[in-house]
C-alpha cells in the first residue's frame, strides 16, 4: 500500500469508525450529562432562506461557525477545502476554479460563468475578486450538489454562503486580535457592536493583513511578486420593530499582491527556463497586482399578523482587477518566444433584487415564493506585448439573470415529509469587442487589425428542481431521498460562435444522525450525478483564438461521511469524500500545453512555415481527448481535526489543536497528461496552542506545519503553476470586550 493510500485509509477509518461507533451506541442507555460533559451546541443555517437545524435540513452541508473556522486555520475562500469534503479551489490567476464534486468552473473566459454560486451576505459573487481574506464572519455553509430552487443564480456543483456578523439591538460587544509570524505575515483585525436607541444598531469591522513574499526573484526589476497587502472594512446597520427589519451593510476591501508569483509548469515551453530554486522567479517584465470590490446589501424583512414574512434584498457590487504579468515566467529571450508581458484590467459591476414570500414554519405546508434579477457589466482589457508584438482582447460584456421560484413542503405524516420545488431562469447575453494586433506596429492601422471578433448574444430559458421525500425516524435521525436538477448558463465566443448550458440531474440519498445523548452528530450522502454538455476553452485554429466549447457529458458518483463529537473538554471532527468521476473522451483538439505564448495567428496553409502572428502550424500540437475523472476533481479528499480544553483554574484554560488535511491528485486539462496536467496530493497540518484567561487569549500557531511543498494551482489555458505557500509559525493575541 503505497504512503497516499495508507493516509486516506486511515482518514476513511477513521472517520467511518466514528459514525459506524455512534451507530451502534443508540441501542445503549445515554450517560447522564453529569458523566459525559459537555454536548454539542446546535448549528442553525439559513441557506433555505430559514433558520434551521442543519441535522433537520436535508441537504449535504458543512457549516462552520467564527471559531470553528479559526480554530481549522480557515482565512480565506481557498482554506475551505481543507475542511470540506468534495471542495476543491484551486488558483487559477484571474479567478479561483471552486469546484464541489468534480463540477464547477474550468475556465477563466470573461464568457463563462461560475457553477458553484458564492455569496457574501446574501448576494451572489463574480468569479472575480474572491481571494479577500475574511474578519468578522458569523459562519459559512458549504452546500454540496446542484441547487436548482433557491439559489438566486446559476448553481449545478453547489453553493457557498458567507455570511458577516450583524449588529444587534441588545448587544454592545467587539474584540481585537492582533498576530505576527514568520516571512513578517502580521495581522491586525477589530469589530465593535452598538446599540443606538432601542431601534438601531451598528456594527464597524476592519483588518489589515499582509506578508512578504515567499519567492526570490532574480530577474532585472527584483519583483516581490506574492507579497500581499490586504486591507478592508465593513460597515452594518440594523433597524428593528416589531414587524419590520432594515439590515444595511456596505463593504470595501482592497488587496495588493506585488503580482502573480508562478513558474512554468513541468513538459510546457518554457519549463527548461524554471528557476531551480524551489520558491524562485526569473522574470524579464516588471510585476505588479492590485485588487478591489465594493459590496453594499440592504436586506428588508416585513412580518405580517399572520406571520408570513416578505423579505427583500437587494444589492450593488464593483470589482477590479489590474495586473501586470509575466506571462512566459521566466527570462527566456525573445528568439525563442519570452518577454511576455500581460497588462490586464477587468471590471465587473452588479446589480441584484431577491424577493421572498415565506410561509410559517410550524404548518403542516409550508411555503416559499420567490423572485429573482440579477445585472452584471463586465469590461475586460488584455493589452499582450510578445517580444514587442502588441495584441489588445478587448471584450466587453451584459448579462441578466432573472428567474421565479416556488418550494413547498408538506408532512406526509409525523415521519415523512415531502419537498417539492421548482424554478424558472432566463438569461440573456450580449457583448461586444474584438482581438487586435499590431497597434502602434508601421503596417498596421493605429488600433491594431481587428483578427476576430467577439461580438455576440445568446439568450434561453431553463426550468429546474427538486424533489425530496424525507423520513424523520425520531427526533436524532433523518433519512432523505431526492433528485435535483441544476445548470450553468450557456453563451457565445463571436456572432458565430455559441455554446449551450451545463446541465446536471442528481440522484442522491442521505442520513444525518445525532448520537451518544447529543455528543456525536454525523451526515452520510451518496449521490449519482449525470453531467451533460461540459463547458472548456478549446483553441480555434481558423482564427487562432481560444473559445469555450461544450466537449463532452459526464457521470459523477460518490461517497460523503462527516462526523463531529465533544465529550467534556475534548472535541473532534473529520469528514472524508470519495468522488468517482468519468468524463467521455473523443473531442478532437489543439493541445496548447506546448504551445509558445503569444499571438500565433490561424492556421498556415499547407506547405507554409509557421509564421506567427500572420500563421501558426497547429497540426503537430493536434490531440483527441481520452476519457478522464472530471477536472480539478479529487478522487479522495477529508479532513481530521481535534482539540482538548485543559482548566487551569476558573478564569483560565489551555487549547492545544491539531488539523490533517489530505487533497488528492487533480487534473487541470483534458491531456491528463501525468507531467504537465496533474496536480499532485498533498496534505497539510495546522496547529495551535491558545491560553485563554477571562477575555483574554494568547496563541502560538502554525500552518503547513511539515513545510510540504505542493502546487496549489494551475489554469487549464495557462502553462503556469502556482505554489502553495511555505510554513508559517506565529503569535496572536487577542481580546473580547
Amino acid at each position: 500500500m503505497t504512503k497516499v493510500h495508507r493516509k486516506v485509509a486511515g482518514l476513511t477509518l477513521a472517520t467511518a469508525t466514528a459514525i459506524s461507533t455512534a451507530a451502534f451506541a443508540q441501542t445503549t442507555p445515554p450517560e447522564t450529562d453529569e458523566k459525559a460533559g459537555f454536548v454539542l451546541e446546535e448549528i442553525v443555517v439559513t441557506a433555505q432562506r430559514r433558520s434551521e437545524n442543519l441535522q433537520k435540513v436535508a441537504i449535504a452541508i458543512t457549516a462552520l461557525d467564527a471559531s470553528q473556522l479559526e480554530a481549522k486555520a480557515v482565512v480565506q475562500l481557498a482554506d475551505l477545502q481543507t475542511a470540506t469534503p468534495s471542495l476543491s479551489i484551486t488558483n487559477a490567476g484571474q479567478t479561483q476554479s471552486v469546484n464541489i464534486r468534480g463540477i464547477g468552473l474550468a475556465s477563466n473566459s470573461p464568457n463563462a460563468t461560475a457553477g458553484v454560486a458564492t455569496y457574501v451576505d446574501g448576494l451572489f459573487q463574480p468569479p472575480i475578486v474572491q481571494f479577500n481574506s475574511f474578519y468578522d464572519l458569523a459562519g459559512v455553509e458549504v452546500l454540496r450538489g446542484p441547487q436548482g430552487t433557491l439559489v438566486g443564480s446559476n448553481s449545478t456543483g453547489g453553493a457557498i454562503f458567507l455570511t458577516s456578523r450583524s449588529p444587534k439591538i441588545d448587544d454592545q460587544s467587539g474584540y481585537v486580535t492582533a498576530g505576527y509570524g514568520t516571512d513578517n505575515t502580521y495581522s491586525l483585525e477589530a469589530a465593535t457592536g452598538v446599540p443606538v436607541g432601542d431601534t438601531l444598531a451598528l456594527r464597524v469591522a476592519g483588518f489589515v493583513r499582509g506578508h512578504d513574499s515567499y519567492y526570490k526573484d532574480d530577474g532585472p526589476f527584483n519583483n516581490k511578486a506574492g507579497k500581499l497587502e490586504e486591507r478592508g472594512a465593513r460597515i452594518g446597520l440594523l433597524f428593528e420593530n416589531e414587524s419590520v427589519e432594515a439590515l444595511a451593510k456596505v463593504q470595501y476591501n482592497d488587496m495588493r499582491t506585488g503580482g502573480y508569483a508562478y513558474q512554468p509548469i513541468p513538459g510546457t515551453y518554457f519549463a527548461p527556463y524554471t528557476p531551480r530554486d524551489y520558491f524562485g522567479l526569473s522574470y524579464d517584465t516588471p510585476t505588479m497586482h492590485r485588487e478591489e470590490a465594493l459590496i453594499t446589501s440592504l436586506e428588508l424583512r416585513k412580518t405580517f399578523a399572520n406571520d408570513i414574512v416578505l423579505r427583500s434584498v437587494s444589492g450593488y457590487q464593483d470589482k477590479t482587477i489590474n495586473s501586470l504579468d509575466d506571462i512566459d515566467g521566466t527570462r527566456a529571450p525573445a528568439s525563442l518566444g519570452g518577454q511576455v508581458a500581460w497588462d490586464y484590467y477587468a471590471n465587473e459591476k452588479q446589480y441584484s433584487e431577491e424577493l421572498n414570500l415565506i410561509s410559517p414554519e410550524e404548518e403542516r405546508f409550508n411555503w416559499i415564493l420567490g423572485g429573482y434579477f440579477q445585472r452584471n457589466v463586465i469590461d475586460v482589457r488584455i493589452l499582450e506585448n510578445s517580444g514587442g508584438f502588441p495584441t489588445d482582447i478587448l471584450p466587453q460584456n451584459k448579462r441578466t439573470t432573472t428567474g421565479l421560484f416556488m418550494q413547498g413542503n408538506y408532512d406526509l405524516s409525523n415521519q415523512f415529509e415531502l419537498q417539492l420545488g421548482g424554478r424558472y431562469s432566463h438569461y440573456k447575453a450580449t457583448g461586444t469587442g474584438g482581438v487586435f494586433i499590431g497597434r502602434g506596429i508601421p503596417g498596421f492601422p493605429p488600433t491594431g487589425l481587428e483578427v476576430s471578433d467577439l461580438s455576440g448574444a445568446h439568450k434561453e430559458s431553463v426550468y429546474t428542481g427538486k424533489a425530496n421525500l424525507n423520513f424523520n425516524m425520531d427526533e436524532d435521525n433523518l433519512f432523505y431521498v431526492f433528485a435535483a436538477r441544476g445548470y450553468k448558463p450557456g453563451g457565445f465566443n463571436s456572432m458565430d460562435s455559441r455554446f449551450r448550458a451545463e446541465t446536471v440531474w442528481d440522484y442522491e440519498m442521505g442520513w444525518k444522525s445525532t448520537l451518544f445523548d447529543g455528543h456525536v452528530r454525523t451526515q452520510v450522502a451518496a449521490f449519482y450525478n449525470d453531467y451533460s454538455n461540459f463547458q472548456f476553452d478549446i483553441l480555434d485554429t481558423a482564427s487562432g483564438q481560444a473559445g469555450i466549447r461544450n466537449i463532452t457529458n459526464a457521470t459523477i458518483k460518490g461517497l460523503e461521511a462527516q462526523v463531529e463529537g465533544q465529550y467534556g473538554g475534548f472535541r473532534f471532527d473529520g469528514g472524508v469524500s470519495y468522488v468517482d468521476s468519468r468524463l467521455n473522451g473523443g473531442v478532437p483538439y489543439v493541445n496548447t500545453r506546448p504551445l509558445p505564448p503569444g499571438t500565433l495567428g490561424p492556421q498556415c496553409p499547407a506547405g507554409t512555415p509557421s509564421a506567427p502572428p500572420l500563421c501558426f502550424n497547429y497540426m503537430p500540437f493536434m490531440a483527441v481527448t481520452k476519457a478522464g475523472p472530471s477536472l480539478y476533481s479529487p478522487t479522495w479528499s477529508g479532513n481530521i481535526g481535534a482539540q482538548y480544553t485543559f482548566s487551569i483554574n476558573d478564569q483560565t484554560t489551555l487549547v492545544p489543536r491539531l488539523n490533517y488535511s489530505y487533497v488528492g491528485k487533480r487534473y487541470s486539462y483534458i491531456g491528463y497528461s501525468p507531467i504537465s496536467d496533474r496536480l499532485a496530493a498533498y496534505d497539510l497540518i495546522s496547529a495551535r496552542l491558545t491560553l485563554n484567561r477571562d477575555n483574554w487569549r494568547a496563541e502560538l500557531y502554525a500552518t503547513n506545519l511539515t513545510d510540504e511543498r505542493y502546487v496549489a494551482g494551475m489554469a487549464s489555458a495557462s502553462t503556469n503553476q502556482f505554489l502553495g505557500a511555505p510554513r508559517e509559525i506565529g503569535v496572536r493575541f487577542g481580546v473580547d470586550f
